[in-house]
């Protein structure tokens, strides 16, 4: 049985699980506290981050090295352009995401709501949290002006690009944190892919002690 040590509002972890789900590749969830550093994390991944994955013999980590291994496995359904042109897209918005998004956006907002609370640092830090929200509006509407010349982020078929996207915005959707009235296109691109089977599993997701809206797992808003 292939395991994935996760936690639910990891954007990281949401990534490989989609990618997961899409290829219909069946694997058994193991919620991982990895702040705490326990001795039996660290000799699975020693840098101490999630998602780790057992694939066979394999221990797996770093988000994206495991979704482009699984693409390479499991080519069915690609995730990825078979054009060279088309794979750097990918990567290039991957790379957007989980970098500069994260770094400025998802770190500032669910970093500073949820995980100082659950890691037991006190209460948020308010310019963090007012940072977040301020560029949280610059990456939204960089979106909906790539999705006004594409039908996906990266061109016209959905890719791993948009797993990477999706997968942070679902987390700061779970604590009300994307103004989906901001753009039309992205936030009906935002309903085409959450309505995807691959999507279930994160939009069944529930933290102790914090409830996600109503329109979290509401396929229409």
């Amino acid at each position: 049985m292939n395991r994935l040590y996760h936690y639910p509002l990891s954007p990281f972890s949401r990534k490989v699980r989609l990618c997961l789900a899409e290829k219909k590749i069946e694997v058994e969830l193991v919620e991982e506290r990895y702040w705490e550093q326990s001795p039996e994390f660290l000799r699975r991944n020693p840098a101490g981050m999630i998602p780790v994955l057992k694939h066979g013999s394999l221990m797996m980590s770093e988000s994206q090295a495991i979704c482009e291994y699984l693409e390479e496995t499991h080519p069915t359904p690609p995730l990825m352009p078979r054009d060279p042109e088309g794979r750097y897209e990918v990567r290039r918005l991957v790379a957007w995401f989980d970098g500069k998004f994260n770094e400025e956006v998802t770190t500032k907002l669910l970093g500073e709501r949820v995980f100082r609370k659950i890691k037991g640092n006190g209460y948020p830090d308010s310019a963090n949290v007012k940072a977040g929200a301020k560029a949280i509006k610059f990456h939204l509407d960089y979106m909906a002006w790539i999705l006004d010349k594409r039908r996906w982020l990266a061109g016209n078929e959905m890719t791993l690009a948009d797993f990477a996207a999706a997968a942070h915005l679902s987390c700061l959707d779970y604590i009300s944190d994307v103004d989906w009235n901001r753009s039309e296109v992205v936030k009906d691109w935002y309903a085409k892919i959450k309505s995807r089977p691959a999507f279930r599993s994160i939009l069944a997701d529930q933290i102790s002690g914090l409830r996600p809206p109503a329109h979290y797992a509401d396929l229409d808003f």
